[in-house]
């Protein structure tokens, strides 16, 4: 592997191996901005893509041995590139050195002096953008990664000129340990990814390990309702600020009112003094942890109460987080990322202070290692929906080999008194939809797959 020295203090020529995807195009995008000579593959052409190559980036749009040529200095992969991609082999026998997407981005990172990490099994893109929109309102032009189109930055990353940095800090294949930040913020540590973690127990000690990099110079913001916090904070190096609302924390939420789209207000306590009151735009109790989270992170950075308040409250959501779409007949749509039993749960509490008559939800379970991992948990958090559309699971880098299905799921949901139904096509389900729906009800398309397509075409 090419020094990491060598690799920042030259511009030099980069090949990103699937350029186009949400996290890969803003690593591309800041080299381009820093005078490197940028190419790379994707499987198709995107508005991503394109704005890339306006930018000057050369894209392939097929997965070849014949792109990677003789004068690429190194190449970049995400977890997605599999060994027996033709591009990688290519790269390994041409003996061009290769890193992850987490390391190149660990190398940006540490050329910046407030470098802020956003991990967390739930909740990062909408923490890391609440806290990108205090940034904005402070006007310190950060760069930004998130993980999910922002509207007040067009799009899912913004380069900026100045010594703040922002990223989500994602634990699977423990690619956030190639982050090198001096913020670090744990939303929660759940289960999940258990097709490369082994248990809850070697995902807390990843998260354990992450909160550990952090030197003496360095903050650790941390939930302080994770089971067990004790574990993540002691012996640390760095200063630690917790937040919470049903334990003590040093920043935490009272007086919590929903408006009539479940949207909170309430006021912002600092060691049980009352210091700003916030007015959401999300819906839901999990996005004032959320905020929380992201006031904390502005404090520490030295934000104003007024700033940050300003930042919290221009947040209007980021595509996919309980995003309004549009009607159909009268029926309210809205789509919904969630393929956690905890992100299942958050959304529908949030759903009761929502204005509807009908719930109808469409769940699209997301990969079959999490799917067979979480299976009662998945039960458990959707049997009390009154009307459930189970859509066919989405494969996302997987292939069929657990033995089960969606039908799998909802015969699990059925054993627990629930009503769930299987439905196999998309055509299938917008059938059903159509002819169940009635005026005020809500639908929800949930998933972290291409449900939202159904939505659409309703919409539409």
């Amino acid at each position: 592997m090419m020094d990491c020295k060598n690799i920042m203090e030259k511009p030099c020529h980069v090949y990103f191996m699937g350029i186009g995807g949400i996290s890969m195009s803003g690593l591309a995008e800041i080299l381009l901005d820093k005078g490197y000579k940028v190419s790379g593959s994707d499987i198709k052409q995107t508005e991503v893509t394109n704005l890339l190559e306006e930018k000057g980036a050369h894209i392939n749009y097929s997965q070849v041995g014949e792109n990677i040529t003789d004068d690429i200095d190194f190449a970049v992969y995400t977890a997605a590139i599999r060994e027996n991609n033709e591009e990688y082999i290519m790269v390994k026998e041409k003996n061009i050195p290769s890193m992850t997407r987490a390391m190149l981005l660990g190398y940006i990172m540490e050329q910046y002096k407030n470098a802020i990490s956003v991990s967390g099994t739930h909740g990062k893109t909408t923490t890391t953008s609440m806290i990108s929109e205090i940034m904005l309102a402070s006007a310190c032009d950060p760069t930004i990664l998130v993980g999910g189109m922002l509207n007040s930055i067009g799009g899912n990353y913004k380069i900026g000129h100045s010594d703040y940095i922002i990223t989500e800090a994602c634990e699977y294949t423990n690619s956030f340990l190639s982050l090198i930040s001096n913020v670090n913020v744990i939303l929660n540590v759940k289960e999940d990814h258990l097709d490369f973690f082994k248990d809850i127990d070697d995902i807390r000690h990843s998260f354990k390990v992450f909160a550990d990099k952090l030197d003496e110079n360095g903050n650790l913001i941390i939930n302080n309702e994770i089971d067990d916090v004790d574990y993540f904070t002691k012996d640390l190096k760095a200063k630690c600020t917790t937040f919470g609302i049903d334990v003590k924390s040093d920043y935490s939420a009272k007086n919590i009112k929903y408006n009539a789209f479940a949207c909170a207000e309430f006021d912002v306590t600092y060691k049980d003094e009352i210091i700003n009151h916030i007015c959401l735009k999300v819906p839901g109790h999990h996005n004032v942890l959320n905020a929380l989270a992201a006031y904390a992170t502005g404090k520490v950075l030295n934000f104003s109460d007024d700033i940050i308040k300003k930042g919290l409250e221009n947040y209007g959501g980021t595509d996919r987080r309980f995003q309004f779409k549009g009607s159909f007949n009268g029926v309210n749509v809205v789509d919904d990322y969630a393929h956690h039993p905890d992100e299942i749960k958050a959304t529908l509490e949030a759903v009761k202070n929502y204005p509807h008559k009908n719930l109808y939800l469409v769940f699209q379970p997301h990969t079959y290692t999490r799917t067979l991992s979480l299976m009662e948990e998945f039960a458990d958090a959707l049997k009390d929906v009154n009307n459930l559309i189970l859509a066919k699971i989405y494969p996302a880098r997987e292939t069929d080999d657990l033995g089960i299905s969606s039908q799998t799921l909802c015969d699990k949901i059925n054993e627990k008194n629930g009503n769930a139904i299987y439905l196999d096509t998309f055509e299938e389900i917008e059938k059903y939809l159509i002819n169940n729906c009635k005026e005020g009800d809500l639908l929800i398309t949930m998933g972290a797959g291409n449900v939202v397509e159904i939505g659409e075409k309703l919409v539409k």
